[in-house]
């Protein structure tokens, strides 16, 4: 099975997110979606590509903050990341403020649930 990795430099801080794709089975996975929803938007249509899954390896602001966006407008699940992780997750107001970020909640309750906003 061969996997191709796109990436996808997102927000102010150019993290990368990543758009994992099965080269046979054209399943695709996004992780660490920081930001710039746009963005990946734009690079999974121009790849013909529609993601299953939303992957966050850590709770970070610049890995997390368009996860639930993407998460709705795919309607797929957001996995990751480990439960332990959760206290970044607590702390994004936090990052937020120390990076000079506006922080938007969404009404849903899992993890990911927020976007930052320069």
């Amino acid at each position: 099975m061969t996997i191709n990795i796109h990436t996808v430099p997102v927000t102010p801080f150019q993290q990368n997110c990543r758009i994992l794709v099965c080269e046979k089975s054209k399943k695709t996975a996004v992780v660490d979606p920081g930001g710039d929803v746009q963005k990946i938007v734009t690079t999974l249509n121009e790849l013909g590509l529609v993601p299953e899954a939303i992957w966050l390896t850590h709770g970070h602001l610049d890995h997390v903050g368009a996860a639930d966006e993407l998460a709705r407008a795919y309607n797929i699940e957001i996995i990751g990341p480990h439960i332990d992780e959760q206290f970044w997750f607590d702390a994004l107001p936090q990052q937020a403020q120390m990076f000079v970020l506006r922080l938007v909640r969404h009404s849903c309750q899992r993890p990911g649930c927020a976007m930052a906003i320069p």
